[in-house]
């Protein structure tokens, strides 16, 4: 197939974005983007086990392997897919444009004007994943991919580039990590006027324990990355029909890097067990690190005030390298392509660059057009001209890297 143009990448990106893929419904997504690799020239394509659309360039046994690990699913939300036109250039807004179909598409559309011919002659494979769920927290479509590229299954990737909106000129090297935490309280009904605190006051004062030991961590600590983030996410209360009053909140934790979870939580469970004066807390306590994949949960109280806690969704925080191959390509490719001074980005967020790279350990960054600040918002839209910059500097980096 003959190089892909800019109309044609454009029209992938559009198409794409059309279609809905809410977390857990990726299906109709990926089928399309599966297709559209195989018109577009790429050797293998399907729909893998776990719903990820996948293309591959180049020879199954090529020396090199690059995986591009994009996800295709997005959060809730209905914005009207429409190109709007302004004084800077057309603007595709739509669900997911920006986080993260504009990175997706981005892959898909740099790995096609390379081509077949351009993979076999430099011993090069190209992997182009759209991964469901990642906006889940289970990053189910990232698991499977990390366990497929295990260097026994399929050889382990030499470089991978993680698709989330960095900006054309920019490089993310570093992730928060995350921990997710709910609890749920309950006690019998007892009237609002009564002697006894309600059962919401037990959300409360977890809330405020947690702000305790937050304080002291990041005392020392100036840099946004360097700092445990709490965010209070949810809270409700109801009544049940055993007369028990209950109340359940989550929380969600980001975590700056090598933060030690386990000591954390075994200060909050010490702090259960005062809470509902039990002087042991549960011995067979998981690690942490179980949640990466399960649910775990822990009991504390009787009858009197009965807490349960469940964590989940745990990533290390995860920064990479400057001083790479893979850096050192888009570096050349940004100021090749643009007049811009590259940069270096750190997100307070997460990403499947938490899932896969303490796997792998190769070189690793995150790359693609569109605002962070859009994601997940009303208002999500990327540029156009900055879309086809990025496929280009994308092609860029490729091709230096082989």
């Amino acid at each position: 197939m003959s190089e892909i143009s800019r109309i044609e990448a454009e029209d992938l990106l559009t198409r794409l974005v059309k279609i809905p893929s809410f977390s857990g419904d990726e299906l109709n997504a990926s089928t399309y983007l599966a297709g559209a690799m195989g018109t577009l020239g790429f050797d293998r394509c399907q729909v893998d086990a776990v719903g990820n659309a996948v293309g591959e360039i180049g020879a199954v046994d090529a020396g090199q392997t690059i995986i591009l690990l994009g996800h295709i699913d997005t959060v809730f939300g209905d914005i009207p897919v429409r190109v709007e036109q302004r004084k800077d250039g057309p603007v595709l807004y739509g669900r997911g444009s920006v986080d993260a179909k504009g990175p997706l598409a981005t892959f898909t559309a740099a790995a096609a004007r390379l081509g077949s011919d351009w993979a076999h002659r430099n011993d090069v494979r190209l992997v182009v994943v759209g991964a469901v769920e990642e906006e889940a927290a289970t990053s189910k479509g990232a698991r499977f991919i990390r366990d497929r590229f295990d260097g026994c299954q399929q050889p382990a990737p030499d470089f991978c580039i993680i698709g989330e909106p960095s900006g054309t000129t920019r490089i993310t090297l570093s992730y928060m990590g995350r921990l997710l935490l709910e609890m749920k309280a309950d006690q019998p009904m007892m009237h609002s006027a009564g002697p006894n605190p309600g059962v919401a006051t037990t959300a409360v004062d977890l809330w405020n324990w947690i702000g305790e030991y937050v304080d002291g961590f990041n005392r020392d600590r100036s840099k946004n990355f360097d700092q445990l983030r709490p965010s209070l996410r949810e809270l409700r209360t109801w009544t049940d029909e055993s007369m028990r009053d209950l109340v359940w909140t989550k929380i969600g934790i980001r975590l700056p890097l090598e933060f030690d979870a386990d000591a954390f939580l075994n200060e909050m469970w010490r702090w259960a067990g005062e809470r509902v004066q039990e002087n042991d807390a549960p011995s067979d306590r998981p690690s942490v690190r179980s949640a990466d994949a399960a649910r775990q949960k822990l009991h504390f109280g009787d009858e009197e005030l009965r807490m349960e806690f469940c964590f989940h969704g745990y990533e290390p925080a995860w920064r990479s390298s400057r001083n790479s191959p893979l850096v050192r390509s888009f570096l050349a490719a940004i100021r090749e392509q643009t007049s811009e001074r590259p940069r270096f980005v750190s997100k307070s967020g997460t990403s499947d660059m938490n899932v896969v790279a303490p796997a792998w350990r190769c070189p690793i960054v995150a790359y693609g057009p569109g605002d962070s600040n859009l994601d997940h918002t009303p208002n999500e839209h990327v540029s156009l001209d900055d879309y086809w910059r990025a496929v280009l500097i994308l092609e860029s980096a490729l091709k230096r890297l082989a």
